[in-house]
Order: structure tokens, then C-alpha cells, then sequence
């Protein structure tokens, strides 16, 4: 660690101490870390090929799932190699740049993983509740549309949050107690007033968290409200659906706000805890999002078997207004 700056000079190095409590034995998280980045890196990775390779899945809702798994490939490389080196090799250390860089990339991608969370639950909802509606409402002009608003709206909350940090001093200690650069554990190093990066980390959970999840949830209570009155094999099939879509939703949300605002609202969380966290908040999207919305998907499924030759297939149609719900 680097000594104390005086109040008007700062730090330009930081020190990760992720897991100071497993401090002698921190390597012992690198095996089980390294087995799910190699999982969600090479699920993500086929899904998307698959998806790109088989014309019939080219509807938008299968291009969400794409950009969904590609977000979720960037995301955990953003983070997790850097925490292998930290734990097997003690490669600790980061500049500010570096630091606030790996923010913004980190801020940003889970934010725009939010909007295409989002932006899938409301093509479900269209698919189901309005089919006669589905392609004035789901073309390419509205994807472009929707693009443009996902990069909008978290390029221009996240770079507000890193120029916030990055205008900070940090004249006392350069320890981050993390394993990445997360937004609240550098701006908590910060001497003088950190009240306006302070107020951004909320309004970031107001905006995504406050806005997204209630619309998410109007969307599958919709969606089940239409399905129920299916057939009986029809209805638990849509419940069970909507069920495991919004656990890992939740989780998603959950477990990435109290990391977020642990600092904001001062819950006492050990340091070993919420790096946890930070990483499960990361890891668990990218792991369960190929099998949530790959395998349990029948027409995915048959592209890939039809892709790679495994097995002859029925390939079921691709078009969203036919199919009610994507599990089989």
C-alpha cells in the first residue's frame, strides 16, 4: 500500500483486496472462478454462433437473446481474468485510468444487459397479449430504435458516474475492497466531499432498477394473466417459463443493487461477502442466461442439432406471433 498523499495531491495506483479474510488461501477461489468463466465464455460463445449461423432464428426475438449472451461474453472478460491473475499471481494493482475504465465498461454493460432484459420481456408480451400487433411493433426499425436508446441512455448515465469518480481526490488509502474497480468501493477512498458520486449511484438504481423491473414485472403478470387461460399442460408449461425467467431476474437485480448501494446506505457487509457478490452479480447472468433461454428453447435447440449435424430434427417455426412461449 502506498502511503498517505496530502489533501491536495492523489493517488494514481490502486491496490485490489478482494478477499482479505482468505487472504493466504484466496487461491482456493480461483479454480471454481475460472470453471464458470470458461462455462459461461464458451455457452455464450455457441449460443451465439448458433443464433448468427441458422437463417430461421434471425426474428428479433432471438437477435435480443444474441445481444444478450454477446453483452454477457464482454461482462465477465471485463472482470474475471484480471481477478485470476490478482488471486493466483498477486497482479493487483490498477491505474486510476485503468480503474475507471473497468467502471464504465462494468456499469455499462450491466446496464444495457438491463434494457435488453427488458426489452425481451416486452416482445413476449407483444408475441402473447397483442399478436395481430407483433410486426407493426417488432421490426428493424424499432430494433434500431431500441439500440440506440440502449446505448443512450447507459453511455450517458455511466459516463456521468465515472467523470463524477474520476474528479474525485484520494489523498488516504489506495486499498480497493474489491476484486474490480466498482463504482462506490473507489469513491469511498475519496477525501473531500463525495456527496454528488454518492447521489449518482442512486440515481442509477432509480433509473434502471426503479424503471425496468416494474415494467418487467407488468409484462410477465400480463403474459400469465393470457396464458392461464391456456390448456392445462399449456399453463404450468408458460408458469414454469415466466417463474425461472424472473428468479434469475431478480437475482440479477438484487444481488447487483445491495453491491451497488451497500456502500450508499452503509450495510455492513464483509469485504469477503460482497466481492462475492460482485462476482455473482457478474458470473450468474452469463451462466444461466444460455441455458434459460437456449436450451429450454425448442427452435434454438433444433438450429443447433440442425447446425452441427447431430441428429435430424423437426425445426420448429421462428416466427414469435406462433409461438407462445419458448420451452419446451
Amino acid at each position: 500500500m502506498l502511503p498517505p498523499r496530502e489533501k491536495n495531491s492523489s493517488h494514481n495506483a490502486f491496490i485490489f483486496r478482494g478477499f482479505p479474510e482468505l487472504h493466504e488461501h484466496r487461491w482456493l477461489v480461483a479454480p471454481p472462478l475460472a470453471a464458470a468463466y470458461v462455462s459461461a465464455l464458451l455457452s455464450n460463445a455457441l449460443l451465439v454462433y448458433v443464433i448468427c449461423s441458422v437463417e430461421r432464428l434471425h426474428s428479433p426475438m432471438y437477435l435480443l437473446i444474441c445481444m444478450l449472451c454477446a453483452v454477457d461474453l464482454a461482462a465477465v472478460s471485463a472482470i474475471v481474468p484480471s481477478t485470476l491473475l490478482g488471486l493466483m499471481l498477486d497482479w493487483n494493482s490498477i491505474s486510476l485510468a485503468g480503474c475507471l475504465a473497468q467502471m464504465f465498461v462494468t456499469h455499462f454493460l450491466s446496464s444495457v444487459e438491463s434494457t435488453l432484459l427488458l426489452a425481451m420481456s416486452l416482445d413476449r408480451y407483444v408475441a402473447i397479449c397483442q399478436p395481430l400487433r407483433y410486426n407493426e411493433l417488432a421490426n428493424s426499425s424499432v430494433f434500431i430504435k431500441l439500440l440506440l436508446f440502449t446505448l443512450v441512455r447507459s453511455g450517458t448515465v455511466m459516463a456521468t458516474l465515472v467523470g463524477l469518480a474520476g474528479s474525485l481526490r484520494f489523498c488516504a488509502s489506495n486499498v480497493i475492497l474489491h476484486c474490480y474497480c466498482d463504482h462506490m468501493a473507489l469513491v469511498s477512498l475519496a477525501c473531500g466531499d463525495t456527496q454528488h458520486s454518492r447521489a449518482a449511484g442512486l440515481a442509477v438504481i432509480v433509473c434502471f432498477v426503479g424503471v425496468d423491473i416494474p415494467l418487467i414485472f407488468f409484462s410477465y403478470m400480463k403474459i400469465l394473466s393470457a396464458v392461464l387461460r391456456a390448456a392445462g399442460e399449456d399453463r404450468w408449461k408458460a408458469f414454469h417459463t415466466c417463474a425461472t425467467h424472473l428468479i434469475v431476474m431478480m437475482c440479477f437485480y438484487l444481488v447487483g443493487s445491495v453491491t451497488f448501494l451497500s456502500h450508499n446506505l452503509n450495510i455492513n457487509i464483509p469485504t469477503d461477502a460482497n466481492t462475492a457478490m460482485g462476482l455473482l452479480y457478474i458470473l450468474f447472468p452469463a451462466a444461466a442466461n444460455p441455458v434459460i433461454y437456449g436450451v429450454r428453447t425448442a427452435e434454438i435447440r433444433n438450429g443447433f442439432y440442425r447446425l452441427f449435424h447431430l441428429r435430424e430434427a423437426k425445426v420448429l417455426p421462428a416466427n414469435v406471433k406462433t409461438t407462445k412461449l419458448n420451452d419446451d
